[in-house]
């Protein structure tokens, strides 16, 4: 593989890009993580901020590389790497984060920045420098991880109502506040486990392109590795407040035990995709887990408008972050 020549300036540029990349998607999806332990009251927002932080960066030690590995060999083909392609993917996947944070769209970072990545490769070297096999596997997933949230999210909630039938209102109210600390925390630890491998890629990528590491390294270095963690759950930390807001009260209504069947679905859905090394949408699945809870309950309880524009924010995920990243691509060539 060819070796590309750019300044320490420029690399640093780069990394520096991807982990204020890392750190915007920890603060735009913070809401996946928090929003229902903090709709249901179950914590108050600065409490739970603080615990997602936390175990986004546990993560570190529960969760392999695989997603990692997905990103940064498995979407574009890293021969057509050089700073240019990093530098329009990131700048289209920060664009869209931070025009869908704006207006309190729950979308997904992880698409944005695959869009990233497809934009940038394409305005260099077309649709061939595509990894086809890796790049549907991604797409399967869009469909595929709310439909898993969804599926677990109503199952979970079906058997809590079978085994609480004969339980007072008052009685499950006391136990779900409590077991919805262990289903939110274990939602974190997904959320950090799948997130923060996407910017692992990305850096990983650049590395190899630039000579720094070799290409054939079964994993990258640990600095990389412990930065992004950092970096991720630093962006937990400041949260995303617009989104919380949507995602926690309206597309359904959630009581503690609703909380806790929807983070346990959602947890349940982001661990299976990590340990296959695909990078889903923490938002995409925390939204068909939510949806399945409010529908276990009556149809009626789910606001089905509000979900319909979700989804449509996830459609123009891709290809709007694609079109900004080969923008981004071309402007990098007269500013690089």
């Amino acid at each position: 593989m060819h070796t590309i020549q750019i300044s320490i300036y420029v690399l640093v540029l780069l990394i520096g890009l991807a982990l204020i990349f890392d750190f915007m998607n920890g603060f735009h999806d913070a809401a996946n993580a928090i929003a229902t332990v903090v709709s249901t009251g179950v914590l108050k927002p600065q409490t739970a901020v603080a615990m997602a932080a936390l175990f986004n960066f546990v993560a570190i030690f529960v969760v392999g590389l695989h997603v990692a590995g997905t990103v940064g060999k498995g979407t574009i083909d890293p021969g057509i790497v050089d700073q240019y392609v990093i530098f329009g993917a990131l700048v289209g996947a920060i664009a869209w984060n931070l025009f869908t944070w704006y207006y309190g769209i729950p979308s997904s970072s992880s698409h944005a920045l695959i869009g990233g990545l497809v934009g940038a490769a394409v305005a260099k070297s077309g649709t061939g420098a595509l990894v086809g096999g890796g790049l549907w596997k991604t797409v399967q997933w869009i469909i595929i991880s709310p439909l898993m949230g969804f599926v677990f999210g109503s199952i979970i909630m079906l058997i809590v109502s079978w085994i609480f039938v004969r339980s007072t209102p008052r009685r499950v109210d006391k136990w779900f506040r409590r077991l919805q600390l262990v289903s939110a925390a274990s939602y974190s630890l997904g959320h950090g486990g799948n997130d923060a491998q996407k910017t692992i890629g990305i850096i990983w990528m650049l590395l190899i392109a630039v000579g720094q590491v070799p290409a054939g390294g079964a994993e990258p270095p640990l600095w990389v590795i412990v930065s992004c963690y950092g970096a991720i759950s630093f962006g937990t930390l400041f949260g995303g407040w617009r989104i919380v807001k949507t995602m926690g009260q309206k597309i359904t209504k959630l009581k503690p035990v609703g909380g806790f069947c929807a983070e346990s679905g959602g947890a349940i859905t982001l661990l299976v995709a990590s340990h296959f090394g695909v990078p889903v949408s923490t938002t995409h699945t925390i939204t068909g887990a939510i949806v399945g809870v409010g529908s276990a309950q009556k149809m009626s309880a789910v606001r089905w408008g509000v979900a319909g524009n979700i989804v449509w924010a996830w459609i123009f995920t891709i290809p709007a972050s694609a079109f900004v990243a080969a923008l981004a691509w071309w402007v990098g060539h007269h500013i690089m």
